[in-house]
């Protein structure tokens, strides 16, 4: 599902909403939780999962095509944890 597909449902199942509301609503919870992510903090959706931050070291590799080898930084990535009761919904253990 995409993010228009996405504002697609929402203002089809939510009879009062056009696609511009739909949008705006969309847009501002991925934005707050991105925001809350840049912070540090931890998002929790319950049913649904969590978003959290993990630090990734700074490491060595090497170019599988030249053999060079590249240092890499120490970066933060973003971490999405499911819910239980979304694992169950999606295996269907309903």
């Amino acid at each position: 599902m995409t993010k228009s597909e996405l504002i697609e449902r929402l203002s089809d199942t939510a009879g009062a909403l056009n696609k511009k509301e739909a949008e705006l609503i969309v847009n501002t919870i991925f934005d707050s939780i991105g925001g809350a992510l840049i912070e540090g903090d931890r998002v929790e959706i319950r049913g649904f999962g969590s978003f959290t931050i993990r630090e990734r070291d700074a490491r060595v590799a090497r170019n599988p095509k030249s053999g060079e080898i590249v240092n890499i930084p120490a970066k933060k990535t973003p971490f999405f944890k499911t819910g239980k009761e979304l694992r169950m919904r999606v295996n269907n253990d309903c």
